[in-house]
């Protein structure tokens, strides 16, 4: 079985995974690895472009954490260009991200991005 993060909080411009504090947006790969200082071509939205390291990592389902307030978000093309791949996308503001991130990383493969402010 895989190494899977454990996403322990998040509030505005900070999330703790593993007991390490991280203040910039960040992916999780399935294996575990954290990935810091994640950024997007277009600030506040996430195309393949922005997750291919993600998408090449072999995730059953990704899930993106699009911030506080739920401000970023993927565009349309993302979901399709995903399920194209056999990879579910779950969007949700940090909070339920987290507890779904956290519930499926036990049971499946599970890769996630997050942005940590707005």
């Amino acid at each position: 079985m895989n190494k899977t993060s454990k996403i322990e909080t998040s509030s505005f411009g900070l999330i703790v995974i593993d007991g390490r504090q991280y203040t910039s947006d960040l992916m999780i790969y399935p294996d575990g690895q954290v990935k810091d200082s994640w950024w997007r071509k277009s600030g506040h939205s996430v195309t393949i472009d922005d997750i291919g390291e993600l998408v090449d990592s072999d995730p059953e389902v990704i899930v993106v954490g699009t911030g506080v307030n739920g401000l970023m978000k993927p565009v349309m093309e993302l979901g399709e260009a995903l399920s194209v791949k056999g990879i579910e996308l779950i969007s949700l503001p940090n909070q339920e991200a987290i507890e779904v991130f956290n519930d499926l990383s036990s049971e499946k493969r599970v890769g996630a991005c997050f942005h940590l402010t707005c």
